[in-house]
């Protein structure tokens, strides 16, 4: 690639996809690199919360990904089989009084489908980018291409800025020197699709009982997804065995053979502690790995691409001789405001980690009992409501 762009980013998935989007509606030249040949199938993260709503909405993403999704507009906490208590995310005033639940091979497939309408040719797949240097002007871009049918090839491009979104393990991240600040939780999940056999509908439904919690969630297509914690890593997870603990610990009834998704993981997360080293900004997971429990690492990195966007417009504007004195100072504070949120969102999913580790069934129940009565306060429930959906 000869010509120098104005922004290159690392990383296809949703939140370089995003930024790509964002900054090609700005009219800025951006070419995304990725190092896998072919978009994933996997099917992750699935929530997106009202405020990543109104940013997809800004690039046209929003409209296809609500025609392809669930609605979630509450959820209920069960407890031996009785009801503990419940919260409406339908907000008072708010444009989208819903979670959206889609699969994320659904969303990435709208976002490519959107960077492909605003930009022709901007997707490189088979690019592993490696490292970038200084050069006059910008940065040079160095990698290697590979399209899995011969050996790989030296790859380089020249850009004014660039952006890691290349996910919890951003390799661009290790290439510049950063270290995050690494925090392991003692908390394992299993984690399954399956055929929704069950009443509850399009409503997320939490079960708090003594082993630890199971949390299920609708999906497009009669799917329901269950996450349950246990007590210690699971080497090889089963369909059979993670429905005979949703039956075990719920009463709830799925048929192992509908499984279409089954995946075990621990919960790690990661801060770097600076998100803008020189001409490079690390966004999202490269950014902040946060525990999956809550669903908002997605969503932070799409609003973290939000605030950059015209950042970023204004920053190319003055390499091409328009002078902005305001931009280093508002670069920093989009950093610390970005942190902020980072650390704000982490210590959330601490708290719903912490709400479904085992408990003795006296305590369970005194506890259930609080958080029961509590929630039945309206200023309450909604002040749990807005943190719920990153409001």
């Amino acid at each position: 690639m000869q010509a120098v762009l104005d922004v290159g980013i690392v990383g296809a998935g949703p939140v370089g996809l995003c930024m790509a989007a964002l900054l090609l509606r700005r009219g800025l030249d951006v070419a995304v690199f990725e190092k896998r040949a072919g978009a994933g199938s996997q099917s992750r993260a699935i929530g997106i919360h009202p405020p990543a709503l109104a940013v997809l909405e800004s690039i046209g993403a929003a409209v296809p990904l609500i025609g392809s999704g669930v609605q979630i507009r509450g959820g209920t906490a069960y407890s031996a089989g009785r009801k503990v208590g419940s919260l409406d995310f339908g907000l008072p005033g708010a444009e989208y009084p819903f979670i959206l639940s889609v699969p994320q091979a659904v969303t990435l497939a709208v976002l490519e489908d959107r960077v492909a309408q605003l930009g022709s040719g901007v997707l490189h797949r088979g690019v592993e980018v490696l490292d970038s240097a200084p050069t006059d002007g910008g940065l040079l871009v160095r990698g290697r291409r590979a399209d899995g049918a011969g050996p790989a090839e030296p790859f380089e491009a020249r850009c004014r800025f660039l952006v890691a979104a290349d996910g919890a393990r951003s390799g661009l991240r290790a290439a510049l020197g950063v270290t995050p600040a690494v925090r392991s939780y003692p908390d394992h999940y299993l984690m399954g699709d399956f055929h929704d056999g069950t009443p509850y509908g399009s409503e997320a439904v939490l079960f708090l009982e003594p082993p630890g919690i199971v949390e299920c969630f609708p999906l497009p297509g009669g799917i329901r997804r269950w996450v349950v914690r246990i007590g210690s890593p699971d080497g090889e997870p089963s369909a059979s065995g993670l429905a005979a603990l949703i039956e075990e610990r719920t009463g709830a009834l799925v048929d192992p053979a509908s499984n279409s998704m089954l995946s075990a993981f621990g919960v790690t997360s990661r801060l770097a502690p600076a998100m803008v080293h020189g001409r490079t900004v690390l966004i999202g997971d490269a950014a902040h790995e946060l525990s999956p429990i809550g669903g908002q690492g997605m969503n932070l990195g799409w609003l973290d691409a939000a605030a950059l966007a015209p950042l970023l417009e204004r920053m190319v504007r003055a390499e091409r001789g328009r002078t902005d004195p305001t931009l280093h100072t508002e670069l920093a504070e989009l950093e610390r405001a970005r942190l902020r949120a980072a650390r704000k969102a982490s210590r959330q999913a601490g708290i719903n980690m912490a709400l479904g580790r085992p408990m003795p069934p006296p305590v369970l129940r005194l506890r259930n009992a609080i958080v029961g009565r509590v929630v039945r306060r309206p200023a309450v429930a909604g002040f749990v409501a807005r943190r719920f959906t990153m409001h």
